[in-house]
């Protein structure tokens, strides 16, 4: 067991260190003897020490097989007390990624007795703080803290002084809400010029850039000089400009865009969207923007990072939160040392993005993951211009800072929300922001994915009741959520005009399914009941559970333990008969949704001088908010719940393909196996509304990526050549645009017959995981890390980092894991790209558009050929979409996966690199994917481990100890 609490008068100079892996852990006792001792004998040593310094505590104790203990933590982490000093600078959680962090050279092996090397210098510059202004906010957050029992709290108070004497509460000084700067309203920026961008002035700016000492990069330049044509002005409304760019690994495509697009922004007086798949690219393209602006002030003003509102912090529900904090007493003790360190954050924070922006991604797994999820808007309440805090929302900041931005860093699924609503509305109801007209659509291979998600249509018992919790609120649990009522009160009240239609909105919402649904679903009586009136033939409910029943006859008898899923049709009677009942439920809640509306409009026209700018933004963002969660979303399951009653003619190509499908729940407080159930529809080819709704509003479209085509043989030959570009264009949807789209394709400079090796082992039996496992163990071991393992199910990572995580820190490998360590993605590759002798392992968002360059990454190994998942979305486009070629349908997105794995491992001139593949039903036709001169071969594991250390000029790893 772990030492109790810090008691008051324990100081962490006086405390032991420790730095743990589960083979020898490092350990410097209080009376200054540094011992190696064996992780397994860790527990029972510090069960009779004081309180450890040591850091990233969750990790640590994990590692020595230690149960975590209930908070506030007993220990002395350091990435806390560096969290408190520097709230918004990113570190890795190690000890080598601190001390990198704060300007130091790590030691080559790192000991217990670093740790006090570290906490040192985080004393020398917390005394530094103290007499500025962060010093002061640091000593007003110390009362809450020493009361909540952090164990920081006195060495900070000794180091920085007590705060000033006040007669105000102690939690003042979390109620960060009342100390944030207010955004101020401006003119509205006019609409952009069409001055066009010539390639002599892309490369000039291109130049700048890189600067006079930069690596010469071939085929930059060119990239550059073709992306011009996606800033040319239109000719016709309704057909942009389109540039298909596939820019090899290393070509530098980010400052190959960067450049024209900078130029056009700066000569048109408007914003360029640039999009990409994830949160995790969105934050190296912003930090590859330092180029274009060194300076911090004028790049806030000039790059705007856009995400959705649920990713910011909502300070309503920060108050919430501090105001249950207050209202628990002496139970608040660890919520409120997590609130405090979002409120040091918060005045620091560059935007308030807590999901990947600056909050480190640590922050959960050190304070509490139901802190942070519990302070952004997940339940899709903001009250705009009725919220308190709306002239201090870090969203509305970030929305006015992007209306005068040059370049906006945007995700593939807010581009596609917003001009899909500005499709749907017309413009009637103006957006928040003005509708942007130049895009780049970065890793666009990622494209028809983000369309699919963006535009299929879910109704399930999780989505529906969702929406009813919007409507109706937490209908008596303990929930804080809102419902429409309370959230436009101020607004309808007194007003019978909007005050009947809310009241038919929220009889209507009880349509839905009711509290306690999940248990009458699968007929458990662990779920609260609801009451006698949603009882009584409840649509939702028995459609739901129609659907059930039919997905269960169809099943093939196995037991559920993962997603399953059946055709629509040929519909049972009773699921017809269901949905129409429910069909009906709906269009009575959104005919009077519909009502509320055009009145809440019908202010807008009829009030325009009474009605003042916080007014009718606030009237505006309603009308939004209910067309989109609302309105929207009811109509399109209308529309599913109608096509349930037409049966589909045999041999036609149809528009959507609609399935029954059934998930697991992951979310919290439920049990394992439990499941989900609903009707889903999906577009047959998703890149049709996507072509749809960016026709209007886009004059010009960069679309760009390492992988836009998929090479299947000798580029030489031009009708290979010319086929694999028209099926790029089909898949991407750029024929779906009324003019033609502009082709490019700019090589890698790389030398990857030189630079890289590629195998396929053959005695590594399929399903047999221990063998998997030894498998990824020898080859790892042969690196010597610097290595990304991929998985095709993470079911088989999980199982894999199981197995080997012991054995590689043995032998002083870390290994990390996505779907295991408790972090985001980004700061996985930062602890990856930090401890070059580390080891990741990661599913298909580590395969994509991960940059790790240099020797960190020296080997990537694949469990299984990834061959799209066979279900019944995938089986219908590959029927349709294959022009009667399904094989070749499926070859192609192997390949194209493939092709993007392989990317990982040659980043910049200098990198060498092994690529494994462990499945030896692998077939050749797949070679194709990896670059000419790359020979693939296939032996055994052992000859593989063999020529891997001769490749990589590595010795065996016990010499090299």
């Amino acid at each position: 067991m772990l030492p109790s609490h810090p008691s008051p008068s324990a100081a962490p100079f006086e405390a032991p260190a420790l730095i743990a892996t589960r083979g020898m852990s490092s350990l410097l006792t209080p009376d200054g003897e540094l011992l190696d001792i064996p992780s397994d004998e860790i527990a029972a040593m510090l069960a009779a020490l004081p309180p450890p310094l040591l850091l990233h505590g969750p990790a640590t104790i994990r590692r020595v097989d230690l149960a975590p203990p209930a908070p506030p933590a007993p220990w002395f982490d350091l990435l806390e007390l560096f969290l408190f000093l520097y709230p918004t600078i990113g570190v890795a959680p190690t000890p080598r990624g601190m001390a990198l962090a704060l300007g130091l050279t790590p030691p080559a092996k790192l000991e217990a007795d670093f740790l006090h090397v570290l906490l040192n210098v985080l004393t020398e510059r917390l005394k530094d703080a103290a007499p500025t202004r962060e010093g002061e906010k640091m000593r007003a957050l110390l009362p809450p803290l020493a009361w909540a029992g952090w164990a920081w709290a006195q060495y900070v108070a000794e180091l920085i002084g007590p705060p000033a004497a006040t007669d105000l509460h102690p939690y003042e000084a979390l109620r960060v809400w009342r100390r944030l700067p207010k955004w101020e309203e401006t003119a509205p920026r006019p609409p952009p010029g069409h001055q066009p961008v010539s390639p002599a002035a892309a490369r000039a700016r291109l130049s700048e850039l890189l600067g006079p000492n930069a690596e010469s990069r071939a085929g930059q330049a060119d990239f550059a000089s073709v992306a011009t044509a996606a800033f040319a002005p239109r000719e016709t409304f309704g057909a942009p400009e389109v540039v298909l760019a596939e820019a090899g690994t290393g070509t530098g495509k980010t400052l190959g865009y960067v450049a024209p697009a900078s130029v056009w922004a700066e000569r048109n007086q408007g914003a360029v969207w640039i999009s990409t798949y994830t949160r995790h690219l969105q934050r190296q393209i912003e930090q590859e923007l330092h180029r274009l602006h060194p300076d911090d002030e004028a790049r806030r003003r000039a790059v705007v990072v856009r995400k959705g509102r649920e990713n910011y912090l909502c300070l309503l529900n920060m108050e919430d939160a501090v105001n249950t904090a207050a209202s628990r007493g002496d139970q608040a003790g660890p919520s409120v040392i997590a609130l405090a360190m979002l409120a040091r954050w918060s005045e620091s924070t560059n935007d308030g993005d807590l999901m990947g922006g600056d909050l480190p991604g640590w922050f959960g797994e050190l304070f509490g993951a139901g802190t942070v999820f519990g302070v952004a808007d997940r339940r899709g309440e903001c009250i705009h211009g009725a919220c308190p805090h709306y002239q201090r929302c870090f969203v509305e900041h970030t929305i006015r800072r992007a209306r005068d931005a040059d370049l906006v860093i945007a995700n593939h699924a807010l581009v596609m929300s917003q001009a899909a609503w500005a499709a749907l509305t017309n413009d009637e109801v103006p957006e928040e922001d003005a509708t942007p007209t130049r895009y780049v659509f970065d890793e666009g291979h990622h494209v028809p994915d983000a369309a699919d998600s963006a535009f299929s249509t879910a109704l399930s018992g999780l989505e529906a009741a969702e929406l009813r919790r919007w409507l109706l609120g937490a209908e008596g649990s303990r929930s804080r959520a809102r419902g429409l009522r309370r959230r436009l009160e101020d607004l309808v009240a007194g007003v019978p005009s909007l005050e009947t239609p809310l009241d038919a909105v929220l009889h209507a919402a009880r349509a839905l399914p009711a509290p306690g649904w999940f248990g009458r679903l699968h007929g458990g009586n662990d779920a609260p009941q609801a009451e006698a009136s949603d009882l009584i033939a409840n649509p939702s409910e028995v459609f739901l559970t129609r659907l059930n029943q039919q997905l269960q006859a169809r099943q093939a008898g196995k037991p559920r333990v993962a997603s399953t899923e059946c055709d629509l049709h040929p519909i049972d009677d009773i699921v017809a008969e269901a949905a129409d009942s429910l069909a009906r439920a709906l269009r009575r809640l959104v005919e009077p949704l519909e009502i509320l509306v055009k009145r809440l409009k019908a202010q807008l026209s009829e009030e325009t001088e009474a009605i003042d700018a916080a007014m009718r933004a606030r009237l505006e963002a309603t009308i939004r908010t209910l067309r989109r969660r609302a309105i929207s979303r009811a109509e399109g399951w209308i529309s599913m719940l109608e096509a349930t009653q037409t049966v589909p003619e045999p041999g036609t190509t149809p528009l959507h393909v609609d399935f029954i499908r059934s998930e697991p729940i992951t979310s919290r407080g439920r049990h394992a196996g439990e499941h989900d159930v609903g009707l889903y529809r999906h577009w047959l080819d998703p890149t049709v509304p996507f072509a749809s709704v960016m026709q209007a509003p886009a004059h010009g479209m960069l679309i760009t990526s390492a992988t836009l085509r998929d090479q299947t043989g000798n580029e030489e030959d031009e009708d290979s050549h010319e086929n694999a570009w028209d099926a790029a264009e089909a898949r991407l949807g750029a024929t779906h645009f009324p003019k033609p789209a502009l082709r490019a394709a700019l090589m890698s400079p790389f030398d990857y017959a030189k630079q890289t090796r590629a195998y396929v082992v053959t005695d590594i039996p399929r399903d047999d995981l221990d063998a998997l496992a030894a498998a990824y163990r020898a080859l790892f071991l042969a690196s010597h890390g610097g290595a990304l393992g991929l998985f095709t199910a993470i079911s088989r990572l999980r199982a894999v980092h199981q197995r080997i995580s012991k054995p590689l820190e043995q032998a002083g490998l870390p290994l990390y894991a996505q779907h295991v360590d408790a972090m985001d993605n980004a700061t996985l590759v930062d602890i990856f790209r930090t401890e070059i002798d580390s080891c990741l392992l990661g599913t298909d968002a580590m395969r994509d558009g991960v940059d790790v360059p240099g020797q960190a990454l020296r080997l990537v190994a694949f469990e299984r050929t990834p061959w799209p998942r066979p279900d019944i979305l995938h089986r219908e486009r590959r029927l349709h979409l294959s022009h009667g070629a399904p094989k070749e349908y499926d070859d192609r997105l192997a390949r194209m996966r493939l092709r993007q794995a392989f990317g990982r491992l040659v980043r910049k001139a200098d990198d060498r690199g092994v690529f494994v593949m462990l499945d030896r039903r692998m077939p050749s036709r797949l070679f194709s994917a990896f670059p000419d001169g790359v020979e693939v071969r296939r032996l055994g594991l052992n000859e593989a481990t063999r020529e891997i250390g001769e490749f990589l000029q590595l010795p065996p790893l016990d010499e090299q100890k």
